[in-house]
């Protein structure tokens, strides 16, 4: 997400996508993006690359008929389209950015409101998906527990020093932007989820580190 009064962090390199974020500003789309399946099919497609309805279906879980819809209503926002590689009746849908981006900030009341629902949805995805990593982490090789990690950081910082610790994540993080290229994945690679959130403490908040 963005704030669209303030200068955005560097760009992250698209990878093999068209386009490295697609950005929803109008409340309609971003309330159409605001659906757990639609969700989780761009975050399918941006993992695995083109799927097909029946494809998406059988990794969701969901009917091809409701895949097809969600992915249809995903095209209509510009967030998927269709691959122009697939042949058939079914062809494959590709996502077409790497990232999604709303306002964090705007003056416009129906804008605000709909990014904050929004916000909400994502970040109570990523908590589901971070709890269901901590239940099943012991199943994974003792080299990755290890590697994984479950902390916090209270830090004490101007809102400029801020926006330069997000610049120097990112341009961390898209060193290996390219990956997304499974050609480009080196053996043994696995997806690993890398949560970034930051905010500032409302005065008031108790507690110090978590950890």
């Amino acid at each position: 997400m963005e704030n669209d009064n303030e200068p955005a962090a560097p760009e992250p390199s698209a990878g093999p996508f068209a386009q490295s974020h697609i950005r929803l500003t109008d409340p309609k789309a971003l309330r159409a993006y605001n659906h757990p399946t639609r969700m989780q099919l761009v975050g399918l497609l941006r993992l695995r690359g083109p799927l097909t309805a029946t494809e998406a279906a059988q990794l969701t879980g969901q009917s091809v008929a409701s895949c097809s819809y969600h992915l249809r209503m995903l095209a209509k926002y510009g967030l998927v389209e269709e691959d122009a590689s697939g042949t058939g009746r079914q062809k494959p849908w590709r996502a077409t950015a790497r990232y999604t981006s709303w306002p964090e900030h705007s003056d416009d009341p129906a804008v605000a409101e709909a990014s904050a629902a929004l916000t909400t949805a994502v970040a109570e995805h990523w908590f589901e998906r971070v709890l269901r990593a901590i239940e099943t982490r012991g199943t994974l090789p003792r080299e990755w527990q290890e590697a994984e990690e479950f902390s916090d950081e209270v830090l004490f910082l101007l809102p400029a020093e801020l926006k330069e610790l997000r610049a120097d994540i990112t341009a961390l993080l898209d060193r290996y932007a390219d990956r997304a290229d499974p050609a480009r994945r080196p053996e043994g690679a696995l997806p690993v989820e890398f949560l970034r959130i930051a905010y500032a403490r409302q005065e008031g908040e108790d507690g110090g580190d978590s950890r």
